[in-house]
């Protein structure tokens, strides 16, 4: 896609934007301020195989002249390539918030996993053919980074490189998640960007909530639900209790698929509360993923980085992501066991597409059991096991075969993590008059046009919908 709105090259700080341009992945944008490179996000890439892996291996500037990176959060499509841009000659340091810095060493060393044993099943089904599959990154990458990451607390003001200054802003959406103010020196004045990362919703638990967005003469924010309102994340706690409650008394046991991080931290919390609150029957919940086990572990060590209320609970004691019912599995052999034990459980398990991971197990043991249920409470991207298994169809085709799906199929959407637009609204409403430029990233281009057309209304006079090497002066 050709750039359609670039500024010319004035000399005076500007933004390249790289990734999560005119799409929801890969979040990477370039600030250049004098002789300074700081790199805003270094996600990776998902999608088809071999584009993605292209689009991963390469980056469209010379990582060697990059200055630092800051990091908005863990998610993988925005750290994700941290390793290969080291790999490619970076040298500088990785700012991000001390829950993120955490975070990073475990979402970071699964990722390698799953590049080496990708490279690996590529390998084998070649039949060894050379040139052999290289992973993208290895462990001993991820090791590299490690000794990169510099921890800045929020609200703190902190120099990046010569002549460029930021600011983490909580931004509610994930544990460390930040939106990031930057000032950015210029020969007639100091110029100011502000990058949202992804935000959070208002009103849900677990996290400190959103902080207010920091005027600035360019505002680039994401746009994911920029033209959706989300369901009651209340009236979706209370049909996840009553899709239990039903599959218990049937003797069945329920199966949800939930990335590792977010998601699945956010769905044992309600679990929690039904248990605590006798909303639910006393059956076992495990989280069956070594992954979110440790991502847990990291969410009990930041307490100040979580909401009042729950951090108050950790210090009196009670659990919070484990204890109460809920139990995690680490061992592959355990998991294997858990669909066949009797009685009924609730089961969590990544992928939170049924694409891979442990979910794909259990599933294949029980998609054929009518008192089971499987409550899919992510968003389904086309072609995935969890799209197919929402189309009207009497079998399903995974793990190389077709099944019967006599399972109860739920899908329950009221728990994204991403605000939507009624989230925007209230979010940049008080920026009208008070921001120069508006640039929508990480959106489809129906979610961002639509934000767009809604900020317009709003008052905004400069919004934009960028595509891959489009650049916005800051001022």
């Amino acid at each position: 896609m050709k750039p359609t709105n670039t500024a010319p090259d004035t000399g005076e700080p500007a933004l390249t934007f790289w990734g999560a341009a005119g799409g929801v992945t890969g979040s990477m944008h370039l600030l250049e301020a004098g002789n300074s490179k700081v790199l805003l996000d270094c996600g990776l890439h998902q999608g088809r195989r071999e584009e993605a892996r292209q689009r991963n291996a390469h980056f469209p500037f010379h990582p060697h002249q990059i200055d630092a990176v800051i990091v908005s959060h863990a998610h993988i499509d925005h750290c994700g390539n941290l390793p290969t841009l080291l790999r490619h000659g970076f040298d500088g340091p990785i700012y991000c918030t001390p829950p993120t810095r955490d975070l990073l060493r475990v979402m970071l060393a699964d990722s390698a996993k799953i590049q080496e044993e990708d490279a690996a099943h590529l390998n084998i089904a070649r039949g060894y053919a050379e040139p052999w599959v290289q992973p993208l990154y290895t462990a001993v990458d991820v090791e590299k980074v490690f000794a990169r990451l510099v921890s800045v607390p929020y609200n703190r003001d902190h120099d990046a490189a010569k002549g460029v200054r930021f600011r983490f802003i909580e931004a509610g959406h994930v544990l460390g998640s930040a939106m990031v103010h930057v000032v950015a020196a210029a020969p007639d004045r100091d110029r100011t960007l502000t990058f949202s990362g992804d935000m959070g919703r208002r009103g849900l638990p677990i996290l400190k909530p959103t902080g207010a967005i920091p005027p600035a003469d360019v505002l680039v924010c994401e746009s994911t639900y920029g033209n959706r309102t989300h369901r009651s994340f209340a009236e979706t706690v209370e049909k996840l209790y009553a899709a239990v409650r039903d599959t218990a008394e049937r003797g069945g046991k329920v199966l949800i698929p939930a990335f590792s991080l977010g998601r699945t931290q956010l769905i044992i919390h309600v679990l929690q509360q039904g248990l605590r609150e006798g909303k639910l029957p006393r059956i076992p919940v495990y989280v069956d993923s070594p992954l979110a086990s440790e991502v847990a572990g990291v969410y009990r060590s930041h307490p100040n980085a979580l909401s009042d209320d729950v951090a108050r609970d950790l210090r009196e004691g009670h659990g919070l992501l484990g204890g109460d019912g809920v139990s995690y599995v680490r061992d592959f052999e355990e998991s294997t066991l858990l669909a066949t034990r009797r009685g009924p459980a609730v089961i969590i398990a990544s992928s939170g597409m049924c694409d891979a991971g442990r979910i794909q197990g259990h599933l294949k043991q029980l998609i054929d059991d009518p008192r089971c249920t499987i409550i899919l409470v992510s968003y389904q991207a086309p072609g995935t096991v969890g799209r197919k298994l929402l189309e009207p169809k009497p079998t399903v085709r995974f793990l190389g075969r077709e099944w019967n799906k006599w399972i109860e199929v739920l899908h329950l959407d009221g728990f994204s993590g991403h605000a939507d637009k009624t989230d925007f609204a209230a979010y940049l409403a008080p920026l009208t008059g008070k921001v120069g430029k508006v640039r929508l990233i990480h959106g489809e281009s129906e979610q961002a046009e639509a934000l767009a057309d809604a900020l317009r209304e709003m008052g905004f006079d400069d919004v934009a919908v960028p595509v891959p090497g489009d650049r916005a002066v800051l001022g």
